[in-house]
């Protein structure tokens, strides 16, 4: 089994989501019409109803949820949703909201997938931002914690369905 090692604390977790919903809100302050959050389903979740609570500009709230389908995490893998949003986004401003951002390639897939129902505009807001196994450069336009390496659970993200309940981020360390 493997050791936890504290990388965020809950605290630190809540300031910088506080810094993150001004920054979501300036952005997007001359909205006449709701902003469309899309919660990419399972690991934002926590981050995703959190950040939200913030929010001052006016939301509707998505969820999508996605599946590979492949032998391995590799390039060659095919992604597809297992739920889409309910919302026509044509003419809309969609932030896609993320656990992590890691490869890249779920982050494109979605991006060309809404780019390609025409929103008005089209943002990633990312809880954590992981640069060090990217194969894919993609805009990641709100950025919660940036890491290079690391394995990390807690807050929603996940190893095989287990500590998604901590409050805390964690790197997971054999």
């Amino acid at each position: 089994m493997s050791e936890r090692r504290l990388l965020f604390s809950r605290e630190r977790i809540n300031e910088r989501i506080d810094e993150l919903a001004r920054e979501i809100d300036a952005h997007y302050s001359r909205l006449e019409e709701p902003l469309v959050l899309v919660c990419v389903l399972k690991g934002a979740f926590m981050f995703f109803a959190d950040l939200v609570r913030r929010l001052r500009t006016q939301t509707e709230l998505e969820f999508v949820r996605l599946a590979s389908y492949g032998e391995s995490t590799s390039r060659g893998e095919a992604v597809c949703f297992t739920k889409d949003v309910e919302t026509d986004i044509l003419g809309r401003h969609v932030c896609i909201v993320e656990d992590i951002v890691d490869t890249g390639h779920t982050a494109q897939y979605l991006l060309d997938v809404f780019r390609g129902r025409n929103p008005a505009s089209l943002t990633i807001c990312t809880f954590i931002h992981k640069l060090g196994r990217r194969e894919i450069e993609v805009p990641v336009d709100f950025r919660g914690f940036s890491l290079e390496h690391g394995f990390v659970v807690g807050y929603g993200l996940d190893c095989a369905e287990q500590y998604r309940n901590l409050e805390a981020i964690y790197e997971l360390v054999e």
